[in-house]
């Protein structure tokens, strides 16, 4: 069961895709995740750069999707964040996020899995919780609506 509201919202701003090409496994990119805000009712603070997010899309279109990044929060607790997820729709909108267009997220599938790392004692109740996320994929940037899995 998901909790009714999101504990957080994630902004990630994002770098320009990496396209190494088809590989046997699909087409291999890599998105630099530059920097971004977490704010909400249990978390607030800022994605600090040197993450990724290392996706294969697959021959059915479905972009599977692992992400590694950090967030500082506003008091300096440092929170490694894993997340391991499927975009996929249908052929036209898929086209038009490549393509950087702004697309109702109601009409793809965007979902992630995120754990959490952390020493702080201030948010070390992240390390005991799964949490799902609905994204919403922008220009330069992705939305994730984090909800804790109760």
């Amino acid at each position: 069961m998901l909790g009714a509201e999101p504990i957080f919202t994630i902004h990630a701003d994002l770098g320009p895709i990496m396209n190494l090409g088809r590989t046997p496994y699909g087409e291999r990119r890599i998105i630099d995740i530059t920097g971004g805000t977490v704010r909400g009712a249990k978390l607030n603070g800022r994605i600090l750069a040197g993450g990724a997010d290392w996706q294969i899309v697959r021959s059915d279109g479905a972009a599977d999707i692992r992400a590694r990044y950090t967030i500082e929060t506003d008091a300096g607790a440092r929170i490694l964040v894993t997340s391991d997820g499927l975009r996929h729709g249908p052929p036209a909108v898929l086209e038009r996020l490549a393509q950087g267009d702004s697309v109702d997220p109601s009409l793809y599938y965007f979902r992630t899995v995120m754990r959490f790392e952390t020493s702080d004692p201030a948010v070390d109740w992240l390390n005991r919780i799964l949490a799902l996320a609905r994204g919403q994929r922008e220009a330069r940037s992705v939305r994730l609506d984090v909800y804790e899995v109760k």
